[in-house]
């Protein structure tokens, strides 16, 4: 997927835990971990800015596009 979740690098830029950043956004520590990893094919805008504001960053730093040419010269 061309999305890239780069939220364990800002938690660790903030020497935040999953489980104090969890309680901070309240989520269930199983969800925040499918995002952190990777694995979440969506998610909320209001969990985005619960996440920035908890991290003080721009939902910027927590999402990335690379653009993945191998995915357009397979097909």
């Amino acid at each position: 997927m061309p999305i890239v979740v780069n939220l364990d690098v800002i938690m660790a830029k903030r020497k935040i835990s999953l489980n104090e950043l969890a309680e901070r956004v309240d989520l269930t520590l199983s969800n925040l971990s499918i995002l952190k990893t990777g694995k979440a094919k969506a998610i909320r805008f209001s969990t985005l800015d619960a996440i920035c504001k908890a991290l003080n960053c721009q939902p910027g730093d927590i999402l990335e596009y690379v653009n993945n040419d191998k995915l357009t010269t397979n097909r």
